[in-house]
């Protein structure tokens, strides 16, 4: 990325102009090899940093939203679905649920209500202004809670953890 900027120092018109090259997201987390920075469409261009936070917080987000998908598609393939009724009313049981699209269909109106209720809950309960941890990703509860696992104060294993869950958000976007 290159930008202008006048000789006599910021805010100063000298009619000098020389170029300065700007790589201000090189060494975000998400940086990764083979591609390295990746912006083909030029969204960060202008080098505005509340701008390439916005992004990255809406990355992150869809991200996770695809892979709770692909989980959601994988899962009763592999290990089966529940036992017992979605809805004991309409005499629906979990097995007749089919995956993926064809799912939209069998979900009772009830149904779609609740995820839909769960999905606003979790957008409105937590500050997502930016510079709040919302907008870090960092959703408490909602998320990983600390434990074995994960250690939020461990900064090395917490920058492995968020390029993981990148890498694997990117993924589950493609698929």
């Amino acid at each position: 990325v290159v930008r202008h900027a006048t000789a006599g120092g910021r805010g100063q018109r000298s009619g000098k102009r020389q170029l300065v090259a700007v790589a201000a997201f090189e060494t975000e987390i998400g940086v990764q090899a083979p591609a390295g920075f990746w912006d083909p469409a030029g969204f960060t261009k202008d080098g505005d940093a509340t701008k390439f936070a916005k992004r990255r917080q809406v990355e992150i987000k869809h991200g996770r939203v695809a892979m709770l998908a692909a989980m959601g598609y994988m899962t009763p393939e592999i290990v089966g679905k529940w036992p017992g009724y979605l809805s004991p009313s309409l005499g629906l049981k979990f097995e007749d649920v089919p995956n993926g699209l064809a799912a939209i269909s069998k979900v009772p109106a009830a149904g779609w209500g609740q995820i839909v209720a769960w999905m606003a809950y979790c957008e409105i309960s937590v500050d997502q202004k930016p510079g709040s941890p919302g907008a870090k990703g960092e959703l408490g509860w909602q998320g990983i809670p600390p434990g074995p696992s994960y250690n939020p104060s461990d900064k090395e294993s917490r920058t492995k953890k968020l390029k993981s869950e990148l890498a694997n958000g990117r993924l589950a976007m493609m698929a």
